[in-house]
């Protein structure tokens, strides 16, 4: 038997109520396990991160000092250090990794799209692909979205070693589900008078694809390619933290030694780096569409 709901504001309305006693679980069950608490001093450990955030490591670039002693108890000089030199060498390691994730991403990107445009044709209703293959290619996207890129990375990691090509191959395995999930609804929303007057012709599937189908999704399939491409930018961010290198790695390290500083800086070139990516594909897609 099929359950349902009511319809209209009837309908709304239990939604609301049964996600408001989800709400009311979850915080009771945290509240009674002693898990919802803030540890001790949240207010002094909140206005000293504040402190060390308010002031990014990459001005020491211009303003640190030349001449930076780190003493010990006793007053003994253990280490002098021109913080101007030493924070220069760190932008330039951070120019570094923003290439790496850049490369992680655009290919990660680029290879996830490029095996989904598969799958999303089999998935496709519209294009009435053989049923268990469309069950098929339809169980690779769920289960390629429902693993999460990090733990892509974690086995990728131990397969093919530390640095970039983990990264890759987590983003493109990951993307790959939500390319497909993508492609698939921009097949489905076609007018099919269009796909079968080529397919009326007595032209080939693959033929039909490609005079019928691809030139009107095309430009919902780069619209799709540029918004995920711009999240795994983000996504990319993180895979250093698991040895995938890139931005990760500086923002794994800043944290590890309490270097909220630098890690100011890292999250500014982040942030800059998805701002700058968004503008332009913006603009491409004001373009294309």
């Amino acid at each position: 038997m099929r359950w349902a709901l009511p319809a209209g504001r009837a309908g709304f309305a239990t939604l609301v109520a049964f996600y408001a006693v989800l709400v009311a679980l979850c915080l009771a069950t945290l509240v009674a396990a002693g898990d919802l608490n803030f540890g001790r001093n949240p207010w002094d450990n909140l206005l000293k991160t504040v402190g060390d955030f308010a002031r990014p490591s990459f001005l020491d670039v211009w303003f640190g000092p030349e001449r930076l002693e780190y003493r010990s108890d006793d007053g003994t000089v253990l280490r002098v250090e021109n913080r101007r030199e030493v924070e220069a060498t760190f932008l330039a390691a951070v120019g570094r990794a923003t290439w790496v994730t850049f490369q992680i991403a655009t290919l990660g990107s680029l290879l996830a799209a490029l095996m989904a445009l598969p799958l999303a044709m089999l998935v496709a209703r519209n294009l009435r692909a053989p049923r268990p293959l469309a069950w098929a290619a339809k169980g690779v996207l769920d289960l390629s979205r429902a693993v999460h890129t990090l733990v892509f990375g974690l086995i990728l990691v131990g397969i093919v070693g530390l640095g970039p090509t983990a990264g890759v191959l987590a983003i493109a395995l990951h993307s790959m589900g939500t390319y497909g999930k993508l492609f698939a609804e921009s097949i489905e929303s076609l007018d099919m008078a269009a796909v079968d007057a080529v397919r009326a012709t007595g032209a080939g599937e693959a033929q039909v694809f490609f005079h019928g189908v691809w030139p009107s999704v095309l430009p919902q399939f780069v619209s799709h390619h540029l918004y995920v491409w711009e999240f795994n930018i983000r996504d990319s961010t993180i895979l250093g933290l698991i040895g995938a290198g890139g931005l990760g790695l500086l923002i794994s390290e800043a944290v590890s030694l309490f270097q909220w500083s630098r890690l100011a800086t890292l999250l500014i070139v982040v942030v800059a780096l998805v701002m700058a990516f968004d503008a332009l594909s913006r603009r491409i897609r004001e373009v294309l569409l």
